[in-house]
């Protein structure tokens, strides 16, 4: 049975088409990679499936729901979770206030009880409180809890990013180059914690990531984007001898198909948008 299901998606911006008849499903409890050179449209997907941006055409399905009719909100509360290309923490927030952030639409108690300090309000914030410190904890986080997540290494930072996202208690987990700045170590872990949250929560995982030590040894199915289209998709063992994905990474043309040469490393994957 299929978690999600992008069937002929299509955006562009400004005449330029970021993303265009991008078709494919998505496993449950699986964890699936969405690779390509820069500027292939990966993050791009990723807007779409969270409701950042429409689709042009095509249809985005998620537990019965078309999701390009649902506000972002709406998205997140029906169980998509993502991380960014980019961090995107508050700065001026401790590691734990971070993550309590993503908790607002699982409370229980409404405005009326947070006005009177009710029971139920305590209750709720101590519950809240010691998921998040249960989630810093299986990211090695927890005694950096009262630290302001800006003071954190950079690797740290990605780990908090993916402990806030888990905080929404997702069915689908977006995660948008969670390994990049890790050394070899901090990878390997990353790879450990993502089978971990899929078996421990039952999740779909959604990967987009260029470190490839990561998505071949994760990644149990893999679609692969150039210039906003599909290339190729299939088990990491095809993709790694797939002649239009070596020809997309490398620059070269793909014998006998014309395969589109990769854009420049320097080109940021929004750059299509």
């Amino acid at each position: 049975m299929s978690a999600l299901e992008l069937q002929g998606v299509t955006k562009t911006f400004g005449g330029l088409r970021a993303v265009g008849g991008v078709t494919f499903s998505v496993p449950e409890r699986s964890i699936f990679g969405l690779i390509g050179p820069n500027g292939a449209g990966k993050t791009t997907v990723f807007n779409l499936v969270t409701g950042v941006y429409k689709p042009d055409a095509g249809t985005i399905r998620f537990a019965g729901d078309e999701l390009s009719l649902l506000k972002p909100a709406q998205i997140a509360r029906r169980g998509v979770a993502r991380t960014f290309q980019n961090i995107r923490l508050f700065g001026q927030l401790t590691v734990l206030e971070n993550v309590l952030v993503a908790c607002e639409n699982r409370r229980r108690s409404g405005l009326f009880s947070a006005l009177l300090r009710s029971g139920s309000f305590y209750r709720d914030e101590a519950e809240m409180q010691k998921r998040a410190l249960e989630l810093l904890a299986i990211f090695d986080l927890d005694k950096l809890a009262d630290e302001t997540s800006t003071s954190l290494s950079y690797g740290n930072q990605r780990r908090l990013e993916i402990a806030r996202a888990m905080m929404l208690e997702p069915k689908i987990l977006l995660l948008d180059e969670p390994a990049a700045g890790m050394n070899y170590g901090e990878a390997e872990g990353l790879k450990k914690q993502i089978q971990w949250l899929r078996d421990r929560f039952d999740l779909t995982v959604i990967l987009v990531e260029h470190n490839m030590q990561v998505v071949m040894g994760v990644c149990e199915e893999i679609h692969v984007l150039d210039h906003g289209e599909t290339i190729a998709h299939g088990k990491p063992e095809e993709i790694r001898k797939n002649p239009k994905v070596l020809a997309a990474y490398l620059g070269e043309e793909a014998p006998d198909e014309g395969a589109p040469a990769a854009r420049p490393a320097a080109q940021e994957e929004e750059a299509a948008t």
